[in-house]
């Protein structure tokens, strides 16, 4: 019985499942339809690691990040530096610090 998934896998997937002597079916997309498939993989990685907590999970989400970043036209020093400038600006999360509320 076929398995329905309607997702974005890795590359080489397709061949993987070929050697398991399985049959895939597949096609590519671009554009606006490329990034909502991003976006949904990036959301089920996060969703997994969250459930989960695997450090495979993790790796998954920023193989997903590169993605998106190259889908965006970024380099990966360019978004370095944009999450440097950040946390020259605002910190890091290494804290722990939870704002519960602020009063005017």
């Amino acid at each position: 019985m076929p398995r329905e998934h309607d997702k974005l896998v890795r590359d080489d997937i397709p061949e993987i499942i070929e050697q398991n002597g399985e049959t895939p079916t597949f096609r590519t997309v671009d554009g606006d339809a490329y990034e909502q498939y991003l976006l949904d993989k990036l959301q089920e990685e996060v969703d997994e690691y969250v459930e989960d907590r695997d450090i495979e999970e993790l790796a998954d989400i920023l193989e997903v990040v590169h993605a998106i970043r190259e889908f965006e036209g970024l380099s990966e020093n360019e978004l370095d530096a944009i999450r440097e400038r950040k946390a020259e600006n605002h910190g890091r999360f290494a804290d722990g610090i939870v704002l519960e509320r602020v009063e005017e």
